[in-house]
């Protein structure tokens, strides 16, 4: 399934993601940023034809922009045009005011609601970014797989949703929460393996420039750089080089093109001068055994 949404998995990763779904259960996946654990929510959710439902985790995320806010702007209107027409009653308005009618939904509650071709694939991205009160709300939610509105009572989801949770480890998750879950780390891929997403992902490139590519991003990251590119960096590289019709490395390419790659000028400083040539030149020499 994953190799049909062009996702070239290991076999740990896969087993992983295949009990997941087996045995109901949310799926932690954590490893430096660009190694793929978003794609991986795209692609069950495309392979099982179910809704992506994303909720991308920053610093100071609440329940409420998680779950769902009441549109205020819509909800004074309407007092304002049932005083306009008087004799409005308070006890009624209130109620009126305070139903799905003028409820905003977030992407907690929307992954509880019926979903036509069945339960969607709730991502939620990045979770290293939040702060510990949203992790036990997040873990109350996720157990039940419900949620309380004060004013609405609980919705409970008819059929749980498919939970992939991804972090970057910038901080530990709760203990708690990674109970929860199937975990699993998500690390760089070898040469054949980020060779293979390659081909997969940007086909048109030939394989010489493909190879070359690979080879010199895995020697990159073995530099004392302050954020090693990720696999979403390689194939974004490829394909800029695709984009100047490049059909294989040379040393002022590289320095035209790092900021495909690198995204820090720190990291492009020490790639600058005769430090590219000196690592395109290990590469091409052992290419050949790789």
């Amino acid at each position: 399934m994953l190799a049909g949404q062009n996702y070239v998995a290991s076999r740990p990763l896969a087993t992983v993601v295949f009990l997941a779904l087996k045995l109901g259960r949310p799926l932690f996946l954590e490893g430096e940023a660009g190694v793929g654990k978003t794609e991986i929510a795209k692609a069950i959710a495309t392979g099982l034809g179910r809704r992506l439902i994303r909720l991308q985790c920053y610093e100071g995320l609440d329940a409420a922009s998680a779950v769902a806010e009441w549109n205020f702007a819509a909800q004074m209107i309407a007092i304002r045009t049932a005083e306009a027409g008087g004799g409005a009653d308070r006890n009624a308005l209130k109620t009126e005011l305070f139903t799905e009618e003028y409820l905003i939904e977030r992407p907690l509650l929307a992954a509880m609601r019926p979903q036509v071709g069945g339960a969607p694939v709730l991502l939620i991205d990045e979770l290293d970014r939040t702060d510990e009160p949203f992790e036990a709300f997040l873990l109350e939610a996720l157990s039940d797989f419900q949620v309380t509105i004060p004013e609405l009572g609980t919705i409970k989801a008819p059929e749980p949703p498919i939970v992939i949770l991804t972090s970057n480890r910038t901080r530990e998750v709760h203990d708690a929460l990674k109970r929860r879950c199937l975990y699993h780390w998500v690390d760089f891929p070898d040469f054949a393996r980020e060779l293979q997403i390659l081909q997969a992902r940007a086909p048109e490139a030939q394989d010489r420039l493909s190879r070359e590519v690979v080879a010199f991003v895995q020697r990159l990251r073995r530099e004392d750089l302050f954020k090693r590119p990720g696999v979403a960096e390689t194939i974004d590289w490829a394909k800029c080089l695709l984009a100047l019709d490049c059909v294989q490395l040379s040393p002022e390419v590289i320095a035209d093109t790092l900021g495909a790659i690198l995204k820090y000028q720190d990291d492009i400083e020490k790639l600058q001068g005769s430090e590219a040539k000196r690592i395109l030149d290990e590469v091409r020499k052992e290419l050949p055994s790789a």
